[in-house]
């Protein structure tokens, strides 16, 4: 018996088309469907198109469309695995927004192109098959959501677009993928450790994500709760720390029980409590600063946004982002 997949069709490039200009627009019609024949001999699917949009218009309230969506189906029909299409400029965030969001144990996968449809060398096309047979392998069970491109297999957590148009620009520093894609199905040679839930309902908080620089102003971080926002996430500098001046942004906000998460905008390894001066990361530590373990700013923010919705409790929101440290 085929396995049953929910096929669900987002937008991005993958449904896009080159124009005669040579720009990359959407189409009235996702090309995807009339690919359907390309992909039969796979599995059984139920097809959804919540909405078709390029992902850098897709927003929190969408993911959790998203979300809905897949409950519903879940609910009403046996569906053995998932498989979800998507732009790649925001589909690790997506991707880590269903994987904190969803408790199921079925696999769910998202893929996208790098390559519009009718580009020589289109890759939407292979990466929609590839995910589906991830998406009906019994090895994808109760591993989270997951990204697959260019044949690998990454947890959303640890995945991150890497490059701005090389087909192979979906990575995971430090950890690698936890899979291949074969010729005759997928082959796992990790597992993720644990998974984190959040019951996330609604969408009703802010989240800004600041990249720091040198000579990084304070004012940039005190208007924060003026304008409405409910938390800032920080790519701090090199191991976790700040610009002298944005320091005392910074404590303004812990001091008015503002969350503030701290990540490091160096592409890999983890923002930790080391250096001792102003500004260093054991200050940050010390005035209350919550170190994120292992995730990108990008990440960092989806994990705070899904947890305001839960607390606002600053001791809890710390053991929940540093429950894999030592700290």
């Amino acid at each position: 018996m085929k396995k049953q997949i929910l096929l669900i069709h987002t937008g991005g490039t993958i449904s896009m088309q080159q124009n005669e200009e040579g720009s990359v627009v959407p189409q009235s019609t996702n090309p995807l469907h009339s690919e359907n024949a390309a992909i039969q001999d796979l599995a059984a699917y139920t097809i959804e198109e919540p909405f078709h949009l390029p992902s850098p218009h897709i927003t929190p309230k969408d993911m959790l469309l998203l979300k809905q969506v897949i409950l519903e189906q879940v609910e009403k029909t046996r569906i053995d695995g998932i498989v979800i299409t998507h732009g790649t400029d925001t589909l690790e965030e997506t991707a880590y927004f269903l994987d904190l969001s969803l408790s199921l144990d079925i696999p769910i996968v998202l893929t996208g192109a790098m390559r519009s449809s009718n580009e020589i060398g289109s890759d939407g096309l292979y990466n929609l098959r590839s995910s589906i047979k991830v998406a009906s392998s019994n090895g994808a069970r109760g591993k989270g959501v997951l990204v697959v491109m260019n044949d690998e297999i990454h947890t959303a957590k640890n995945v991150t677009k890497t490059h701005t148009s090389n087909v192979s620009t979906f990575q995971s520093p430090q950890y690698g993928p936890i899979g291949i894609v074969a010729k005759k199905g997928s082959i796992f040679h990790h597992s993720p450790l644990e998974r984190e839930y959040f019951p996330v309902s609604s969408i009703t908080k802010k989240v800004a994500l600041l990249k720091s620089y040198a000579g990084m102003e304070s004012n940039m971080l005190e208007i924060l709760p003026t304008v409405g926002f409910d938390g800032v996430v920080i790519e701090a500098l090199g191991q976790g720390n700040m610009p002298l001046d944005a320091f005392e942004g910074v404590k303004l906000l812990l001091r008015a029980n503002f969350p503030v998460v701290v990540v490091s905008r160096c592409f890999n390894g983890s923002a930790e409590d080391i250096y001792g001066y102003a500004g260093g990361g054991k200050q940050l530590k010390d005035e209350g600063a919550i170190f994120a373990t292992g995730l990108n700013g990008q990440k960092a923010r989806i994990k705070l946004l899904a947890a305001l919705e839960s607390t606002t409790d600053l001791h809890v929101l710390r053991n929940w982002f540093e429950k894999d440290s030592d700290h």
